[in-house]
C-alpha cells in the first residue's frame, strides 16, 4: 500500500481558505457587513486580504465600529479624526454610502473636509449624526436645511434647545409633525412638506414665515366635521407681529370649518403676507377671516397663484357681501402681485380700498400686461375711504 506524501502547511491553508477565492464583489459585501474596525483588521489575515477592505462601498463610523478607551474628550476627538482620515486616504473604490454617527465629533471642522472629499466621488447617501442634546442647551439659533431626521430625533433636538430664539427649517425629510414648544422662540421660518404644525408656549414668538410646498385637498365630507386648522394654528400665537403665509399653507389653514373671525384678535399683527388662489372659496374664507381678525394691520401683501385660477370654479360676490364690512384703522400699505383681472380679485381690491381710511399707497402688479389699460380704468373708479390713498399699476 502506497502512502500519500505529507501535505505542506501552505497546501492545507489553500484547501481550508475557500473564502478568499470568492468573487471580489461578494467579498466586498461580506466586509460591508462588518464594523469598519473589523473590516480593516482583515488586512492582517494574509497578503491576499491586504487592503481588500479599501473597496467596500458602504462605510459606517459609529460606536460599534470605533471604540476609543479614554475619558479625555480631546484625545477621543483627535483619535477619531485620525482614524477617519486614514481610512478615507487608503480607500480605493467608490463610496456609495457614508455614515458618521458619533457625538464626540460635534463641532469638528474636519467634517467639512470629509464632505468635500465625498462630494467629488460617487456617494449616493450621506448620513450625519453627530449631535449631543446637552450641547444644544444654550443654542439661540438653529438652522436646519436639507436635512433628514426621524420624528423622535427632531423632537428631542428641539426640546434640548431651552434658550432657542430663532428656528429655521427648510427642505427637511423624515419628520412631518411640527409641534413647536419653545418658550423663548421669537423667529420661526419653515418651508417644506409636512402634515401639521402647532405651537405651545410660544408667548414671545413675533415673526413667523410658513410655506407648505405641496398642495392639500380640503375634503368637504371630512372638513365640515373636523376642527379648524385656522383656530388650532393661532390659539397659541398671542403676540405674533409679522406673518408670512407662503405656497399652499393658506389651503392648509382652510381645512375644517373656517370661522368669520378668530375668537381672539391678533392685536399685535401689523404685517401680513398671504399667497392666495382667488378662485378657491375656502382660501378666500381663510384670508377674509385673517383680515377681519387683525385690526391693527399696517401692511398687507397678497401674492396670487395664477397657475391655479382655472382649477376651481370662479368665486363671485364673496368680497361684496355687506356683512364682511370691517375697518382697517391703521392700514397704510397694500401690495397685490399677480392679478389677472378676474372679478374676485377686483372685489378684494375694492373691499380693501373702501375699508382703509388711512391708506396711503396700494400697488397692483398684474400677471401680464394684456388688458392693462382696462384694469387701470376699473381701479380708478373704485371708492376709496382714504382721501390720500394712491393706487399704482405696475407694468411688467
Amino acid at each position: 500500500m502506497q502512502r500519500e506524501p505529507p501535505k505542506f502547511p501552505c497546501e492545507i491553508d489553500t484547501e481550508l481558505d475557500r473564502i478568499s477565492s470568492l468573487p471580489g464583489h461578494v467579498l466586498g459585501q461580506i466586509l460591508s457587513l462588518l464594523p469598519i474596525r473589523d473590516a480593516v483588521r482583515t488586512s492582517a489575515l494574509k497578503r491576499k486580504w491586504r487592503y481588500k477592505w479599501s473597496q467596500i462601498p458602504h462605510i459606517v463610523f459609529d460606536y460599534q465600529g470605533i471604540s476609543i478607551s479614554s475619558q479625555d474628550q480631546t484625545t477621543i476627538k483627535n483619535k477619531l479624526v485620525n482614524i477617519i482620515d486614514h481610512i478615507l486616504l487608503l480607500h480605493n473604490g467608490p463610496i456609495y454610502k457614508f455614515k458618521l454617527s458619533h457625538c464626540d465629533l460635534l463641532g469638528v471642522s474636519d467634517i467639512d473636509r470629509w464632505i468635500l472629499h465625498l462630494s467629488r466621488g460617487s456617494t449616493k447617501e450621506f448620513v450625519l449624526e453627530i449631535w449631543k442634546a446637552s450641547r444644544f442647551r444654550n443654542s439661540k439659533n438653529l438652522d436646519l436645511q436639507h436635512v433628514t431626521l426621524a420624528q423622535e430625533v427632531f423632537e428631542k433636538l428641539l426640546s434640548s434647545c431651552a434658550m432657542l430664539e430663532r428656528l429655521t427649517l427648510i427642505n427637511f425629510d423624515g419628520f412631518t409633525h411640527l409641534n413647536i414648544n419653545a418658550l423663548n422662540l421669537q423667529f420661526f421660518d419653515v418651508g417644506g412638506v409636512f402634515d401639521d404644525v402647532s405651537f405651545e408656549n410660544a408667548f414671545v414668538l413675533a415673526l413667523v414665515s410658513i410655506g407648505l410646498y405641496v398642495n392639500v385637498k380640503n375634503d368637504q365630507n371630512v372638513s365640515y366635521g373636523s376642527s379648524s386648522k385656522l383656530l388650532r394654528f393661532f390659539v397659541n400665537l398671542p403676540h405674533v407681529r409679522r406673518l408670512e403665509i407662503q405656497s399652499y399653507f393658506l389651503k392648509y389653514l382652510a381645512i375644517g370649518k373656517v370661522p368669520s373671525k378668530l375668537p381672539k384678535p391678533c392685536i399685535d399683527l401689523n404685517y401680513l403676507s398671504i399667497r392666495l388662489n382667488f378662485n378657491d372659496y375656502e382660501e378666500n374664507s381663510a384670508a377674509l377671516c385673517l383680515l377681519r381678525s387683525c385690526p391693527n394691520l399696517q401692511e398687507i401683501e397678497i401674492l396670487v397663484r395664477p397657475e391655479e385660477q382655472a382649477v376651481v370654479g370662479p368665486v363671485t360676490d364673496f368680497w361684496e357681501d355687506d356683512h364682511w364690512k370691517c375697518l382697517f384703522g391703521q392700514l397704510r400699505l397694500v401690495k397685490i402681485v399677480g392679478i389677472s383681472g378676474i372679478r374676485s380679485e377686483l372685489d378684494c381690491i375694492k373691499f380693501l380700498l373702501s375699508n382703509s381710511p388711512v391708506l396711503e399707497k396700494m400697488t397692483i402688479k398684474p400677471v401680464s400686461n394684456e388688458g392693462g389699460w382696462e384694469l387701470v380704468k376699473q381701479l380708478l373708479h373704485f371708492r376709496r375711504a382714504s382721501i390720500q390713498a394712491e393706487v399704482f399699476h405696475l407694468e411688467l
